[in-house]
């Protein structure tokens, strides 16, 4: 299936006062037309530096070193400013980690999904109902008297619900969803993740979902990239990710799951040591320091990436060649 977004080999560093910070080193990933792909990691691993280099979103700090990225057959790195402008927020839209600072406080719901449809051929009124019905497909109850309220007056899940409604206005070809469920209790954010399912089947575009919920993963994505660092260390379906991993760092990730204990416990369980320093990398391979299966030549050699199936592939020395 022809990929929607198609990232390869791309490489980020942010230049600051300790140093260069590698945070991305050749990152390679596709969203076929159509799916959910998920990318996993720990805090620091380079989800939304990912997501932020693929936009154009970046701080005035970061170097992009090498690597391409095309969305529908674009050159995104490379579009010159009123054609991101064109693409952003119409073919390509996000949805923020944080709903409490998503919204503009000082301007009512309604406003501002009627500022955002300036491009659209409607006058006021037809935005306006436009953005009502948005709300009322997202689960806002009385969605057309609620457009006269600011973000203050809605609850986080309901802000969150709001986002994704914004998002959803211009019927996008991709949503980025960077960690929507973060600020949420348990019940909205299995409702946050139904509401992306069911607007997947309504719209028809494709996801980009980032998280570091497991259960989040297994239960909206077709297939998962998991980063460690700023690298991809393994990538397939759900499937083969939850049920045949291959790297050492899915299988720890997997482990520290807590939906997998058997049994009640104090202690959960976590992967030993540090993320490294992404100023002053380790030798070979990125995940060694930490690897309880690590031998010299992790620590000499980096690994390539190997083809475990046609869609299942993993950077570790332990994978057969």
């Amino acid at each position: 299936m022809a990929a929607i977004l198609s990232i390869d080999k791309l490489s980020v560093d942010f230049l600051t006062p300790r140093g260069t910070v590698s945070a991305l080193r050749q990152v390679s990933l596709d969203v076929p037309r159509g799916s959910i792909v998920g990318i996993v990691g720990e805090s620091g691993s380079g989800k939304s530096t990912l997501i932020a280099a693929a936009t154009r979103l970046l701080s005035e700090n970061a170097v992009i070193r090498g690597g391409t990225v095309e969305f529908d057959g674009e050159d995104m790195l490379n579009l010159p400013p009123d054609r991101l402008r064109a693409l952003r927020g119409r073919r390509i839209a996000m949805v923020f980690q944080d709903p409490m600072t998503a919204l503009n406080p000082v301007l009512s719901i309604g406003r501002q999904m009627i500022d955002i449809q300036y491009r659209d051929r409607l006058d006021r009124a037809g935005k306006r109902a436009r953005a009502a019905e948005m709300l009322r497909r997202v689960g806002i109850p009385d969605a057309g008297a609620r457009l006269d309220r600011f973000p203050h007056e809605f609850s986080g899940g309901m802000r969150q619900r709001i986002a994704i409604a914004m998002a959803l206005l211009g019927n996008p070809d991709l949503l980025i969803a960077d960690e929507p469920t973060t600020a949420l209790d348990v019940t909205m954010e299995a409702q946050i993740i139904h509401l992306l399912r069911e607007q997947r089947r309504e719209f028809e575009g494709s996801i980009l979902f980032i998280s570091h919920n497991l259960g989040l993963i297994a239960e909206l994505c077709d297939h998962v990239v998991i980063l460690y660092a700023g690298e991809v260390v393994e990538r397939g379906t759900v499937h083969d990710i939850f049920h045949r991993p291959s790297h050492p760092y899915t299988e720890a990730l997997l482990v520290c799951d807590p939906a997998r204990l058997s049994q009640a416990s104090r202690a959960l369980p976590t992967i030993g040591g540090e993320v490294p320093d992404l100023i002053r990398l380790p030798s070979g391979c990125i995940f060694a320091p930490r690897c309880p299966k690590a031998f010299a030549r992790c620590r000499s050699a980096a690994p390539h990436t190997h083809v475990v199936t046609p869609e299942h592939t993993a950077s570790c020395h332990l994978v057969p060649s």
